[in-house]
């Protein structure tokens, strides 16, 4: 139905230069035909990576006075997605927001961004990671980068993957917390390619995605991977349909950039990207 438009409630901060959480996941998202309510957990002058001395605002004890004032005005969603969450307090907040909005039965979609390239972020406490555990377990779909997926499931981290067969059990574990569909994405494989992997339980089945390696490491990939899915499915795509245009629109931002060699801190060109997507998710008549 043309006029049909999703709403999604992205728990996420605003880091307002650098491309990334909320700036680059409220113009894909909409790109793709979805409102986008922020419920934001923090506002930051910049990102966390390669810049000094930020300003930050911690939103943390505003975050229930937004939703609840939603929920006296009976707004609904038809999905919740959370993502870097930076205390325990935060993770037990989403958990509540996702109870009390849970009446309609939104797709709840939980990236846990806690680190990358086999590190946990400096905030992230054994007793984070506990919680987070928990709160994916609320997860309809949850989208763990492969450093991520290690530390949920207790895994050892390698820097080359060989064994498709092995991720597909970890696929499953996870699946075995809650979710329905699980992704992990940035499994360094090997022939210098980037692995997507996907497990839709409802189905049985699993999905895979074969990206060229390009060396360049830009902020809000991980970010824009997971709005474009969370976008095509709610278009009623199927999770290879969805993992394969997001894992494209990644790599078009990506290669994109990376000709332009503009500063990695500065994030990929989405604005430039941004007429593909538009294309490629056009209702068709």
């Amino acid at each position: 139905m043309r006029n049909y438009v999703p709403k999604v409630a992205a728990v996420h901060d605003i880091s307002c230069f650098g491309r990334c959480s909320l700036t680059v996941i409220s113009p894909v998202l909409s790109a793709m035909g979805i409102q986008v309510c922020p419920l934001p957990t923090a506002v930051l002058s910049t990102h966390l990576g390669g810049f000094k001395e930020l300003a930050f605002c911690d939103f943390t004890s505003h975050m229930p006075n937004f939703f609840h004032h939603w929920k006296k005005e009976g707004i609904n969603f038809h999905c919740i997605y959370s993502g870097f969450l930076a205390s325990e307090e935060q993770i037990d907040i989403v958990q509540h927001f996702i109870d009390e909005f849970s009446s309609n039965h939104p797709l709840v979609v939980v990236d846990p961004v806690m680190g990358d390239d086999g590190k946990l972020y400096s905030i992230y406490t054994p007793r984070m990671q506990e919680r987070m555990r928990d709160l994916v377990r609320k997860a309809d779909i949850v989208t763990p980068n492969y450093t991520e997926a290690c530390f949920l499931l207790g895994e050892s981290y390698q820097d080359k993957i060989d064994d498709t067969k092995k991720m597909k059990n970890w696929l499953l574990d996870l699946a075995d917390f809650g979710p329905s569909k699980v992704v992990i994405t940035g499994i360094p494989y090997v022939n210098n390619k980037i692995l997507t992997l996907g497990y839709d339980r409802s189905q049985d089945t699993f999905c895979e995605v074969y990206s060229d390696y390009i060396p360049a490491k830009y902020p809000g990939t991980g970010d824009i991977f997971a709005s474009v899915l969370v976008g095509a499915l709610l278009q009623q795509d199927c999770l290879s349909a969805a993992m394969e245009q997001a894992a494209e629109f990644v790599r078009l931002s990506i290669q994109t950039t990376f000709a332009a060699q503009t500063p990695p801190r500065e994030g990929v060109l989405v604005e430039k990207v941004l007429p593909w997507l538009c294309r490629e998710t056009q209702p068709k008549d």
